[in-house]
């Protein structure tokens, strides 16, 4: 009696620790490539180059997401946008503008508002 409680608290533990290890685990919700190197470098330069760089970076967060949730994070689309602005391509920028208020509707406000600036 006693050596199958005993087995059965070394089973209970295991399990625990098993449970513990996998719950401790990262999951990826989005996948965002060289997003932070590419941004550090466009602040920091501010120049026509790494502005390129940085805009292959976001097309490729929109274009190629791979993660868990598989979708978009918040916000790229509305700063890929505005991006696509200072670049002077506007009608790109308008559409990723719209995509953002259309996968995230809590960014309207904001994003109605660089869209409205945009038709001036």
């Amino acid at each position: 009696m006693k050596k199958s409680l005993v087995n059965t608290v070394k089973v209970v533990c295991a399990a625990a620790i098993m449970l513990f290890a996998v719950s401790c685990g990262s999951t990826k919700l989005y996948s965002w490539y060289d997003y932070q190197e590419d941004y550090y470098h466009y602040l920091k330069n501010a120049d026509k180059e790494s502005l390129d760089e940085l805009l292959k970076t976001y097309q490729k967060i929109v274009e190629k997401q791979k993660e868990t949730r598989g979708v978009v994070p918040p916000g790229i689309y509305a700063d890929y946008g505005y991006l696509l602005l200072q670049a002077g391509k506007n009608a790109e920028a308008k559409e990723m503008l719209a995509k953002e208020i259309e996968l995230y509707p809590e960014s309207e406000v904001f994003v109605s508002t660089i869209l409205k600036r945009v038709e001036k």
